[in-house]
């Protein structure tokens, strides 16, 4: 699935975050971009085992990962580039849609379902639902499949924000209404990701994650 060799470059531009360094090993990055999108392509090709709305999506595998370039007004850390991917697999857009993915990062892979840098009107709008139909949220998070896929819970990787006006800082669903995306994540090992039979434990974590990414549908 993984393989070695983009484990290796995304270790090396960690320790190399400068535009000369990776013009010089543009060769290593290019190859693992094609990592990425026959990644993308697999998990396309097995979606109907775990979510058939995505197997019924046209697929744009280029566009099913995250870039390393980041923008300004989204840079994490000093450096250029991010030196971690998400490789997706969504019904919808990555930044407006709850879906699927696999985090790939040496030494913190992991797999679940999320949406981890919205824009703010995908901010507005999980809130909305969350707000629409709290039990059903709390449904989602107490099905035995999700919690024994996800015993963290529902995670963020960004610092918490301001709750809105209409909500008290004691409501129920308060920590969840201050993250700046969020989703749930199953951990995975560098050896794990490596694996050509990781499919099918992807499968069974993205299944455990369908109920969430239905509930934001």
């Amino acid at each position: 699935m993984v393989e070695p060799e983009t484990l290796t470059f995304l270790s090396d531009l960690a320790a190399n975050n400068r535009k000369i360094w990776l013009d010089a090993n543009r060769d290593a990055r290019d190859d693992a971009m094609r990592n990425f999108t026959g990644i993308a392509m697999t998990l396309h090709d097995y979606a109907e085992r775990f979510d058939p709305f995505v197997a019924q999506t046209r697929l744009k595998p280029k566009q099913s990962y995250s870039k390393f370039f980041q923008e300004p007004r989204d840079r994490v850390g000093k450096g250029l580039y991010r030196t971690d991917v998400d490789i997706f697999a969504n019904a919808g857009n990555p930044t407006e849609d709850v879906g699927y993915y696999l985090h790939i990062e040496p030494g913190n892979c992991h797999a679940g379902a999320g949406v981890f840098h919205p824009t703010k009107d995908a901010v507005a709008g999980l809130r909305a639902r969350m707000l629409d139909d709290p039990s059903g949220f709390h449904d989602v998070l107490a099905a035995p499949d999700f919690k024994a896929a996800f015993p963290g819970g529902i995670v963020t990787r960004k610092p918490q924000g301001d709750l809105p006006d209409t909500v008290a800082p004691d409501h129920a669903l308060a920590p969840y209404l201050q993250m700046v995306g969020f989703g749930c994540r199953h951990d995975l090992s560098d050896e794990q990701v490596q694996d050509h039979d990781i499919i099918d434990d992807l499968i069974d974590i993205f299944r455990a994650a369908s109920g969430l990414v239905r509930f934001f549908d």
